[in-house]
């Protein structure tokens, strides 16, 4: 890239810092304080770190560990009532608490470069995307107004934005998810920065996207030399990409490694329960039949002082001695703050100062193990819940199209949006349907369709033997006692201004479903069934974590005893641990009520954990349907194994395998989608004969491709003979 683009392969001081063999950035015994009302809140407690130019740092923990206030403190932004207390900020050999203001503010603005988690809520919406991408350019390096443009057109176009000509004059909201994380990379690369910040980049993306933000990511740090720090509450985002891994938890880094090491051996407790924690563990280890390793409890309190171990009050492993004495972490090059830690695996080398290098870590258990306490858990059989012959719901050519007006007084139409094209599946009782695909394939449209929250073009969705589609809007409403909806976002689902007994209370009420004793009888044992305290009826939604709203949101969901549960994305917005908990939660109650679900998600790790049977939609058609162990390792259409592909991962073999299928290019759009198959324009198969639609063809496991990655084993019954 030329210079003029203001993105250049090297600069003059990071590479005398390299020569010198000194990290680009060092934090040195860094505390930062947090000033509300009610307390102090000591958010960060002697963090040291660093990261050498060209080298990315991993910094992963659940939310609470401190990780974003980290990035927050280096950068400068801060919270009202956030300072930095105490420690050193040195960047490039210099402490930035020690400089002037105007000083710090020239070196964040030009050197540093931060990417945000949320790019819609940190770009402005009224002020068009090129003047936003060149407002680095204008304020720290007096670039005119026409120049700045063009430069913002090649960054754009580096990071790759399509048609960024075109994007310079578009609003925040005109563009996908995608896009705008790429206009925020774009921001935060004009200035050619030394060092480069991402906050959970990739949280709120499809697998597909995060994948493409990750391997951009990567490419410009190896292009340009630039150090990176990745944070992030994914370990499988970290795995492969990272050279440095530091786990935080409490406001305080408990581990830290090479990536290989840590992931090879972890040896704090809290590193091996948020491993064990992932779908993909319980898969690998027990095909899925297993529990997932939660961890219990909410990290401690930071307003107040805290004596021991942070994470004792959670430890599975815990002794007297870790209640009260507060381990520092022991030198060398993997380094962990545990006085109990994960055995060294059989087998594996030891290196300089305790680093563990050697095959993937197996459980070898010392001879004296401190005595583990588990949690109390409900014992989970290893097979699935017994699946009834006759379908709870049975979804038959199902279209739904929305009409798009035009603009003017009249707003004559002008189209209409394909939102869901053909799709039939069924779901009997004690079942798990997952239906996966990148955001604005209809997953979600077809969830709504399902609970009867809207109406279909056309097609039939027949629940129980009755078509919803043509029952009048009384007939519709008692109905819905047997098909409930659970959200992504459970607190945006729930009236800020309404108690928790009263949320509860609602669907029974607008029912009309028993007296006021039996309803609070009701809500006891909904309470009861989500394990939450009878002391969350008196609470309002914004008194509870994320993992605790999903609870109430599942216990309103199961309020009127529903035979079907569409779950709209539920877990993806939590973290790791409290994931496992709502997952082990829904299995549970599936098995003790035998519910059915429709499970969806863009995240295939997840519902591969969950799934009887997958459905894989991509604009608006399912493209391939069968058994989930089937879908997942052998996939049969080329946009299932790109999904596969890019699911994040800390399994070695995986992990370096990351140069699978990867899907390029937007989605797109479905007012126009492209004629036959509708994945043909981002297929790395596309043949001449792919311009005519494929059928969805095939026995228990089909796919509607007509080049597909493998063939249908033979013998394979149909889906009328396994139902017959």
């Amino acid at each position: 890239m030329s210079e003029s683009i203001g993105l250049t392969a090297r600069h003059s001081a990071p590479a005398v810092h390299a020569a010198a063999g000194r990290p680009l950035l060092e934090l040195r015994d860094l505390d930062t304080d947090i000033a509300l009302r009610r307390g102090t809140v000591h958010a960060l407690d002697g963090i040291s770190l660093d990261v050498a130019p060209g080298q990315t740092l991993g910094v992963v923990g659940e939310s609470g560990s401190g990780k974003t206030m980290t990035a927050l403190s280096i950068m400068g932004l801060l919270p009202s009532g956030g300072r930095v207390t105490g420690g050193q900020i040195l960047f490039e050999g210099r402490d930035l608490r020690s400089l002037p203001a105007d000083e710090v503010r020239r070196i964040r603005g030009v050197r540093m470069g931060m990417v945000f988690q949320d790019p819609l809520t940190s770009l402005n919406p009224t002020i068009r995307i090129g003047a936003q991408v060149a407002e680095p350019l204008r304020v720290h390096k007096r670039v005119g107004r026409a120049e700045a443009r063009d430069r913002a057109i090649q960054i754009l176009r580096r990071v790759g934005m399509p048609r960024p000509e075109r994007i310079v004059d578009n609003y925040p909201h005109e563009l996908s998810g995608g896009m705008r994380q790429r206009v925020a990379i774009a921001m935060a690369l004009v200035c050619s920065p030394s060092l480069l910040i991402a906050d959970e980049p990739t949280t709120a993306l499809d697998v597909t996207t995060q994948r493409q933000i990750l391997e951009l990511i990567d490419d410009l740090r190896e292009e340009f030399g630039m150090a990176v720090i990745l944070v992030t509450h994914d370990l499988g985002v970290i795995a492969g990409r990272a050279d440095r891994v530091a786990v935080m938890y409490a406001g305080r880094v408990v581990e830290t490694a090479a990536t290989e090491q840590l992931f090879h051996a972890p040896r704090h407790r809290y590193t091996e329960a948020l491993m064990r924690a992932l779908p993909e563990s319980a898969i690998r280890d027990s095909g899925g039949h297993d529990r997932l390793i939660s961890i219990p409890g909410l990290p401690p309190d930071l307003s107040g002082p805290l004596t021991g171990c942070r994470f004792a009050a959670r430890c599975s492993y815990v002794s007297d001695e870790c209640r009260t004495t507060d381990p520092s972490l022991i030198p060398g090059t993997h380094q962990h703050a545990c006085l109990h830690p994960v055995p060294t695996p059989a087998g594996a080398v030891t290196g300089p100062a305790g680093a563990v290098t050697g095959p993937a870590r197996a459980r070898v258990e010392p001879a004296a193990e401190p005595t583990r306490v588990e949690p109390a858990a409900k014992p989970v059989t290893a097979a699935p819940a017994e699946v009834t012959e006759l379908p709870v719901l049975s979804v038959r050519n199902l279209v739904k199209d929305y009409p798009v007006h035009g603009r003017g007084l009249l707003r004559r139409a002008a189209g209409q949006v394909s939102a869901v094209a053909d799709v039939s599946f069924e779901v009997r009782a004690g079942e798990t349907f997952g239906l996966v695909g990148e955001s604005g394939c209809g997953k979600s449209t077809v969830g709504r369709l399902s609970v009867g929250l809207e109406r279909p073009s056309a097609g039939q969705i027949v629940l129980d033997g009755t078509d919803l589609t043509d029952l009048t809007g009384r007939e519709r409403r008692r109905m819905h006692r047997q098909v409930q909806l659970m959200f992504q976002d459970s607190y945006a689902a729930m009236n800020p201004r309404m108690r928790v007994d009263a949320i509860l209370a609602e669907p029974l009420e607008i029912q009309k479903v028993g007296d006021s004793s039996a309803r609070q009888a009701r809500i006891a044992t909904l309470l009861d069934q989500v394990g939450l305290s009878r002391r969350a009826l008196e609470r309002y939604p914004h008194e509870f974590s994320g993992g605790q709203l999903q609870r109430i949101g599942l216990a309103r969901s199961l309020a009127l005893h529903p035979r079907l549960i569409v779950g709209d994305e539920p877990v993806s917005a939590l973290d790791v641990s409290i994931q496992a908990q709502v997952l082990n939660l829904m299995r549970d109650l599936q098995r003790e009520l035998g519910l059915a679900y429709i499970f969806i998600s863009h995240d295939l790790s997840v519902v591969d954990y969950m799934a009887d049977r997958i459905g894989v939609m991509y604009l608006g058609k399912l493209v391939e349907i069968g058994p989930a162990r089937e879908v997942v390792r052998a996939a049969r259409h080329p946009y299932t194994q790109a999904l596969v592909d890019a699911v994040p991962s800390i399994t070695p073999d995986r992990v370096a395998t990351r140069d699978g299928t990867t899907i390029r290019g937007e989605l797109p759009s479905a007012l126009d989608p492209p004629s036959g198959c509708r994945f043909r324009t981002r297929c790395p198969r596309a043949a001449d004969i792919c311009t005519t639609e494929p059928p969805l063809v095939g026995g228990l496991h089909q796919v509607a491709c007509h080049l597909p990655l493998r063939p249908e084993p033979t013998g394979t019954p149909t889906q009328d003979q396994a139902v017959g």
